[in-house]
């Protein structure tokens, strides 16, 4: 059985598609990049499996199940989005770390949070920085890391890296790697980065709202 399955997707706003006939699927542990120009639809797309939009035809199923059937709430623990600008709360990179335990009602867990911190290359220190005080690259990693902390099951990363220099880049690339090393986690990601893609096992082309071109490795 898909981990997650779309099913004739569509998407409409203000009278322009956006989405057209959008059908794929994914087994768990999968790695799938989105390619296309710009404004074909795929920020859309992972919107839409996140339940940030709402489509307006087709199915998401999720282990077999409609996300109509799922508590808007159950499933949302089990996905996470990164936007192409991180966005980060409160004072500290501790606030940031801290924020999915809360909303789960657990205690912060300091030391696995240090390990998620050293493992993108930023020290222990980090953790009392203000976050006003980090660079765009700095922001990114810790944005990810605070959403992998409680490992979700579909990672979905939306041109995260487009915004930073190549140093910050193949941090983040290395990273991912040990992600899938390390994990079970099925990550889609949006990328206009070709050597960024080929970290992925599939590759899915939109242009216009359609896919129009899938590769495997």
């Amino acid at each position: 059985m898909a981990l997650l399955e779309m099913e004739h997707l569509s998407f409409v706003s203000d009278g322009k598609v956006i989405l057209d006939d959008i059908s794929y699927s994914l087994e768990e542990g999968e790695f799938l990049s989105i390619t296309g120009p710009s404004g074909s639809g795929k920020s859309t797309l992972l919107k839409i499996i996140a339940t940030i939009l709402s489509r307006t035809e087709g199915e998401i199923r999720y282990q077999g199940k409609s996300l109509d059937e799922y508590e808007p709430t159950e499933y949302r623990k089990e996905v996470s989005y990164t936007f192409q600008t991180p966005v980060l709360f409160g004072k500290t990179v501790r606030d940031n770390l801290a924020f999915p335990y809360e909303i789960r009602k657990k205690e912060f867990d300091e030391k696995k949070a240090v390990a998620y911190l050293e493992s993108v290359g930023l020290p222990k220190e980090y953790l009392n920085k203000e976050i006003n005080t980090l660079s765009g690259g700095e922001k990114q990693r810790v944005a990810l890391i605070r959403n992998v902390l409680f490992q979700p099951k579909i990672l979905l990363l939306d041109e995260v890296t487009s915004a930073l220099d190549e140093a910050n880049r193949q941090i983040i690339w290395r990273w991912l790697q040990e992600m899938r090393n390390h994990s079970d986690m099925t990550i889609i990601m949006v990328s206009h980065n070709e050597e960024e893609s080929s970290l992925a096992d599939k590759n899915i082309h939109i242009v216009a709202g359609k896919i129009v071109k899938e590769e495997a490795k």
